[in-house]
């Protein structure tokens, strides 16, 4: 019956491609066309086991990297399907910045497949969107890391959690600043309430970007504050080495 119902379906409102709109031949868990498709590049072993960047070279086992040997994370993993470029910079452009919310949900299933085959998605406990500051989320209208991390809860049976991080500060956009500047920009914009109901949990953060993870990090800083046991990252994309991607925020008027 699901097959015939598909089928139906698949007449009226023939599947096409998220990112360019062609009509596809039949209906995929992956959504692209086969040129989009191609576009999307994976990150993969070898890479850093706690930030999740991967190694130039593509043999070797995964290894700390630099930064994580030198500098302590708040989080004790992040990790991304794929890099900010080409299909998934389109598709998250059309997502977040032009409303179309049911890109975000075929995406958030995509991080889905993504994190069941990296992780015991029963190790955590609860799942947690990177908030919006209010001002921006009532002219945006969603929160796309919301959009995402609900696909995740709804997959995995996880209670999401809306309300307990919030964006206290108004913070200007991220883009064109450094390392640095991106971290003293976001340092404080974030707080738990209540945090009882976060204590002694193991917390999936989820965003849509990863750039330097100077938001991610302030989260996942705040969360462990309030007594989290432990938080793990995922994003859908990371911005390739050397570019200026916003994350959640960071190119966003908030």
């Amino acid at each position: 019956m699901k097959e015939v119902l598909t089928g139906l379906a698949d007449l009226i409102f023939p599947p096409r491609c998220l990112t360019c709109g062609v009509l596809l031949e039949r209906r995929d868990s992956l959504p692209f066309c086969p040129p989009c498709l191609s576009g999307i590049r994976y990150i993969r072993s070898p890479l850093c086991p706690r930030c999740g960047i991967s190694f130039p070279l593509p043999e070797g086992e995964d290894h700390l990297c630099g930064d994580c040997l030198a500098t302590e994370r708040p989080y004790a993993a992040a990790r991304a399907v794929g890099y900010y470029e080409s299909t998934l910079l389109t598709a998250i452009h059309l997502f977040k910045y032009r409303g179309k919310t049911g890109i975000g949900e075929a995406l958030g299933r995509i991080m889905a497949d993504f994190a069941g085959g990296i992780w015991d998605m029963n190790a955590f406990s609860l799942l947690m969107p990177v908030p919006l500051h209010r001002k921006r989320l009532r002219e945006r209208g969603f929160n796309q890391a919301a959009v995402l991390a609900r696909a995740l809860s709804k997959r995995f049976s996880l209670p999401l959690d809306l309300m307990t991080l919030r964006r206290e500060v108004p913070t200007p956009p991220q883009v064109g600043l450094g390392r640095n500047e991106r971290q003293a920009n976001v340092r404080g914009a974030f707080a738990v309430r209540k945090p009882e109901k976060i204590a002694g949990r193991r917390i999936l953060l989820v965003d849509d970007v990863f750039t330097t993870g100077s938001t991610l990090s302030e989260c996942a800083a705040v969360l462990m504050q309030a007594g989290a046991d432990a938080v793990a990252v995922l994003t859908l994309a990371r911005a390739v080495r050397g570019s200026d991607a916003p994350e959640n925020g960071e190119g966003d008027k908030q």
